[in-house]
């Protein structure tokens, strides 16, 4: 499933999608496609909800996937930021969240940390499934060190997505091709590489400023491509050489190639 390309700006924090009420688990009637039906026979649900800042996107995957009769996923809520997130799916306890690596608020990472009391629990656990642009290694490693099951990109099927949500419902780890190696590389032995410090001090929103820099992105390219004012990258720019402790975006371009950022 191609992610839209007349990408929208971020959804205002005011304008908030509200969970629906919660129906039952089992369904009345039984899925009729093939993917996340289940056994022959069996009627299958999954409650679902969509957290990615650009509402277009949102409104894809929901028309895509959430055709509960032939899917057998039931999209509950929406969130387009952090705290919309939290309060979403606390409120709605679904089985699986499609997670945006990239959110206002503090990005993925900060949804997942704070749910880690709904992913734990032993009966009605939530689970995380990633669902991003991104294919890059610090954030894949990044949101499964925080506890998600997988991680796919938003290339996926609509077929293969509604696959995948079963299975992380399951509580398999799904991964899209080529992304299982990153967490073999972190995880497989002891000599995983430790968590970067420097990194951790960047938002989100930093991290991708930073990567367009030290690609040789102009300030007017990056604003463009981020759908933020000049102004606000110089900002983010700025914030980036104060917390790494550097002096212009040269250096900048050494860091970042050093850590295999570029």
């Amino acid at each position: 499933m191609t992610e839209p390309t007349d990408r929208t700006e971020p959804t205002d924090r005011t304008d908030r999608t509200e969970p629906t009420d919660r129906t039952d688990r089992t369904g009345a009637n039984e899925p009729q496609g093939d993917a996340g039906s289940g056994l022959p026979g069996e009627s299958r649900r999954v409650r679902v909800v969509l957290v990615d800042d650009h509402r277009m996107f949102r409104t894809g995957v929901q028309a895509e996937i959430g055709r509960t009769e032939s899917t057998g996923v039931e999209v509950v809520g929406e969130a387009a930021d952090v705290d919309q997130a939290v309060t979403v799916i606390k409120a709605t306890r679904p089985e699986v969240v499609l997670l945006d690596v990239h959110l206002p608020g503090g990005g993925g990472v900060e949804v997942l940390r704070r749910s880690a009391a709904l992913m734990s629990d032993t009966e009605n656990p939530v689970r995380f499934l990633a669902l991003s642009v991104s294919d890059a290694a610090e954030d894949v490693i990044g949101v499964i060190r925080g506890g998600a099951r997988g991680y796919v990109t938003k290339t996926i099927t609509g077929t293969d997505l509604v696959d995948s949500v079963f299975r992380v419902q399951d509580g398999d780890a799904v991964f899209s091709p080529r992304l299982a190696g990153f967490v073999l590389d972190a995880f497989a032995s002891t000599d995983a590489p430790p968590v970067d410090e420097d990194m951790d001090r960047l938002t989100q929103r930093e991290r991708e400023v930073l990567r367009l820099i030290a690609r040789g992105y102009a300030y007017k390219e990056i604003a463009k491509q981020l759908f933020i004012s000049v102004k606000t990258v110089e900002s983010h720019v700025s914030a980036v050489l104060r917390k790494l402790q550097l002096s212009n975006r040269h250096e900048l371009t050494r860091w970042a190639t050093a850590r295999r950022l570029v």
